[in-house]
């Protein structure tokens, strides 16, 4: 008779291939993510940050954020700033607007922007052509990464003729049936991973990511992400827990935790060692110390805000999200000070390769 393999030894021993193979079974996958065993996510997190110091040492990276407006025309069923959102005190910042952060930011020394805002129809092409190539030659050192949502291909080329270097788009789930149960009708899986691959293929360097602990989330749906990060090769990926929204027909479900989030990181991590990881504002809004807890987990990207103050607070996402403190650019030492007090350091450089920031 074959005798059931201890399940502490073959959880270690598939964290192990993990590492040596950058490669498992579903199955395999699946008992990373359910594994109870104590230590284990120790165990995990310890590979993980080995990989990460081998490709980038222990620097974490700096970036800026900028949520330059908070109109949508989408309406997922998630999102704190969905269009039926009548409660959502909206705004839009103007391209002057954007320009003074950028120049602050150049001057707390940041050397990436990240414009992120709603599907804005305001914001038309060559509006954001506009804004594009006036960071630019303002500031022609510094990389430019957007966070706008769905376009078509035509208009993604635009802005990366214009110099956008970097472009986020959260995959946000890889099983069709389980993103249609967190949007409506008019919005597309097969459209969203369609401009995920126009992206990668005008030449982007390309940010996806999921929700951990959405609604309707099975362990086999983090298992096809997984795969499909294998597959697709971004260049970074942006993950954190599903966080509540008052407004939203989500309100009552549970948050997505911690501790998978951390988990989800380290696997992340050794699936695709020099990926760029950042440990998100979800991630610190639900945990005080979730962003140093996700740079013990492998990640090494934090994004500062450098929104004007007025409006950090308006775009909420989700639930309680932090929007002022050391999160906040103009508190860089203070993040500085949290990254090192768990042993990395802070760095605001451009560094083409690593240059990403997703919240």
């Amino acid at each position: 008779m074959m005798l059931e393999p201890d399940k502490r030894s073959y959880c270690f021993g598939v964290a192990d291939k993990l590492e040596a193979e950058r490669d498992l079974t579903d199955d395999e996958f699946s008992a990373v993510l359910l594994c109870d065993e104590p230590g284990f996510d120790e165990y995990l997190s310890e590979k993980a940050r080995a990989i990460r110091e081998k490709y980038y040492g222990k620097a974490v990276y700096l970036r800026g954020l900028i949520e330059f407006t908070n109109y949508c025309k989408n309406n997922c069923y998630y999102c704190g700033i969905r269009r039926g959102n009548a409660n959502a005190e909206r705004y839009r910042l103007s391209e002057e607007q954007i320009i003074s952060c950028c120049d602050m930011g150049y001057d707390l020394g940041f050397r990436t922007f990240v414009l992120q805002g709603g599907e804005d129809p305001y914001y038309t092409d060559d509006k954001v052509v506009s804004i594009v190539k006036a960071i630019k030659e303002g500031h022609p050192d510094c990389a430019v990464t957007l966070s706008i949502g769905e376009r078509e291909k035509d208009s993604y080329q635009k802005f990366f003729d214009a110099g956008a270097d970097r472009y986020l788009l959260r995959h946000e789930t890889a099983d069709k049936e389980h993103y249609e149960m967190l949007h409506p009708s008019e919005l597309s899986f097969d459209h969203r991973m369609q401009c995920l691959r126009d992206l990668k293929e005008i030449g982007y360097q390309v940010g996806c990511g999921m929700m951990v602990g959405s609604p309707y989330q099975k362990t086999e749906h983090l298992v096809k992400d997984l795969r499909f990060l294998q597959g697709f090769k971004p260049e970074m990926v942006g993950i954190g827990p599903f966080i509540p929204h008052h407004d939203t027909q989500f309100a009552d479900c549970e948050a997505g935790t911690v501790d998978m989030t951390l988990r989800l990181l380290s696997m992340i991590r050794l699936l695709l060692p020099d990926v760029l990881l950042p440990a998100t504002t979800a991630l610190g809004t639900i945990d005080p110390r979730g962003r140093e807890k996700g740079i013990l987990a492998g990640a090494n990207v934090v994004m500062p805000n450098l929104s004007p103050s007025d409006v950090r607070g308006k775009y909420l996402l989700y639930d309680n999200k932090i929007c002022t403190g050391d999160e906040a650019a103009e508190c860089i030492r203070c993040m500085a000070m949290r990254i090192s007090s768990v042993g990395y350091e802070t760095v605001v450089s451009r560094g083409d390769h690593a240059a990403f920031g997703m919240e």
